[in-house]
């Protein structure tokens, strides 16, 4: 490995010398996976697959959250910054509402607004404590009842766990200095600071999202789309495509490519132009271009940020799992009441992953619905990522009490036999 990552090293000095002016040390990421998988190893495979989940079973949902979220901004003419910050009490169970949402999309939207110091900590905890993540996708397909008392106890959970925290450390408690109008979580890690995207760019990134939407969906429900390309299956395209997405999002990321500043300033102007169209007709229509590629900036900018912590994620938990031999499926064989425990434990693991093999192994009847109950509520999903990068203080404590209920109500369902 040591000699893989010295000759990824020393191709990207010799090779591109233009790419590492614009993105320094960070061009040596993508060098070394596409170095790992073009290698053809056992090692390199599973790089690559582990890319591709990354980008297909959170990427693609996370810009779909985003994406809508701010088409409702440019529909409606509202800024839904202002509108959450504004919202008072109501801001912890809008932030549990959204991350309710199956995926981690609706999650990292609120955590994006607390680090910017537009909600309070409670909403932070409601919105930790009401996700579910990608395991939600799988629990409602398998058993969509399950999944409707699961999500709607996690939902109540995190409304009164977010106004108690709220109610006992007060409404500054842990609270960021508000973040000027038309600014991001990226733009304040210094997003901004890189390259102009082309247009042509941003629409590659989203055609790619767009044909990545299905297989994401089918992937959250345990399909596998590759066989739906018949002969072609063994070449697994699905597979690919969600590799080169992830490696699009490593690319521009490690070029800095992307200025959020002027992506919010053509949304703004769209969303104002919009509100008041005057003569309308072909001006209007103009102006809706423009809003579009303003919003796809926006949502591209923050899931490219996102991507690439979930990569890290995945590839040390998947790269883990294969070196060390270690058989996450062995960490439940413990004794019944350890199991709840046990739930929460694996709730403390960023990322979807472990989550997902809890879930499966609950409908499959070697985990008790107490488990499953204290794991839905104490998992963060991979909201956890963005929230570790950005504020990591504010959410190591808002984990540590999403432990409170999770315990809670995973031994009072044990208790009563469940």
């Amino acid at each position: 490995m040591k000699e893989l990552t010295q000759a990824a090293i020393y191709e990207a000095r010799t090779r591109f010398p233009a790419l590492l002016a614009l993105g320094g040390w960070r061009w040596i990421v993508p060098v070394l996976l596409v170095s790992a998988v073009m290698s053809g190893t056992e090692t390199g495979f599973l790089v690559r697959d582990t890319l591709a989940e990354a980008y297909l079973q959170v990427s693609v949902f996370v810009a779909a959250t985003l994406l809508l979220l701010y088409a409702i901004e440019q529909r409606f003419a509202i800024n839904l910054d202002t509108r959450l910050a504004n919202a008072g009490i109501a801001q912890v169970p809008i932030a549990a509402a959204l991350g309710m949402l199956p995926g981690c999309g609706g999650a990292i939207v609120i955590v994006t607004q607390f680090v910017n110091g537009r909600i309070g900590f409670g909403a932070l905890v409601a919105v930790l404590v009401a996700t579910m993540g990608d395991a939600a996708f799988l629990l409602i397909a398998a058993a969509p009842q399950t999944a409707g008392v699961v999500l709607g106890i996690s939902l109540v959970c995190a409304i009164l766990c977010g106004w108690l925290v709220d109610a006992i450390h007060g409404p500054r408690f842990m609270r960021h200095e508000a973040a000027p109008e038309g600014s991001s979580a990226t733009l304040k890690m210094g997003g901004s600071s890189g390259v102009e995207a082309p247009r042509w760019l941003d629409r590659s990134w989203l055609a790619l999202w767009a044909m990545g939407v299905p297989f994401a969906l089918a992937i959250a429900f345990q399909q596998e789309p590759n066989t739906w390309f018949g002969a072609w299956s063994v070449y697994e395209p699905v597979t690919w495509l969600g590799f080169v997405g992830a490696m699009l999002a490593l690319a521009m990321w490690a070029g800095r490519i992307g200025d959020v500043t002027q992506a919010r300033a053509e949304e703004a102007s769209s969303v104002s132009a919009l509100a008041n169209p005057g003569d309308g007709g072909p001006l209007r229509a103009n102006v809706e271009m423009r809003g579009l590629m303003a919003w796809t900036r926006r949502a591209r900018t923050d899931t490219n940020f996102v991507t690439v912590w979930v990569i890290a994620a995945f590839l040390v938990f998947e790269l883990g799992v294969a070196f060390t031999g270690a058989e996450p499926e062995s960490w439940f064989q413990i004794a019944g009441p350890l199991m709840p425990l046990a739930g929460v434990l694996v709730g403390f693991i960023p990322g979807c992953g472990p989550q997902i093999l809890l879930t499966t192994l609950y409908l499959s009847g070697a985990v008790p619905m107490s488990a499953l109950l204290a794991n839905a509520i104490s998992n963060d999903g991979d909201a956890l990522f963005p929230a570790i990068a950005l504020t990591p203080r504010a959410a190591i404590l808002a984990t540590a009490y999403s432990a409170i209920p999770a315990l809670l109500v995973g031994y009072t369902a044990f208790a009563l036999g469940y």
